[in-house]
């Protein structure tokens, strides 16, 4: 779908990776995959979204975009990142893998009726959080009485 007020425009995050491969298979074994054009030995673009996508970068190569010191996200937070699945129990099961593969858990799950959460740390300590919302409330509609 094309943005009306931005049209074509992609989002891409980057995060540094202490280990790209072992960061490459955490991600795979949570259902993501990798956009091959965009990934090399410093590199994997991780698809999230038609426009949306993560570039995991060995920590060597994002020093060379950062300006500033890289912090540890295992002592300093800079942001948290999330993203919906398409069903409540996709919560539980990708959580389940995120720590299956080596993630540390963050928060028990949250239930707000219309929305469902889990939040967990990857490898490298950068916080994820995977979320159901009903499609009712995602659109703005009001759900019949």
């Amino acid at each position: 779908m094309t943005d009306p007020v931005h049209p074509g425009r992609m989002l891409f995050v980057n995060l540094p990776v202490a280990d790209l491969e072992r960061s490459k298979a955490f991600f795979a074994g949570l259902g993501f995959t990798f956009n091959p054009a965009f990934t090399d030995e410093t590199a994997a673009c991780m698809l999230v979204g038609e426009h949306a996508f993560v570039m995991l970068l060995t920590r060597d190569k994002f020093a060379e975009f950062a300006k500033l010191p890289i912090a540890d996200p295992r002592t300093h937070t800079l942001s948290l990142y999330s993203f919906s699945v398409s069903c409540r129990d996709d919560v539980d099961s990708v959580a389940a893998a995120a720590l299956a593969a080596g993630g540390v858990e963050a928060d028990g799950a949250e239930d707000l009726g219309f929305m469902y959460t889990r939040s967990f740390y990857d490898l490298d300590g950068h916080g994820w959080q995977v979320m159901w919302m009903d499609p009712v409330a995602a659109s703005g509609a009001q759900a019949p009485a």
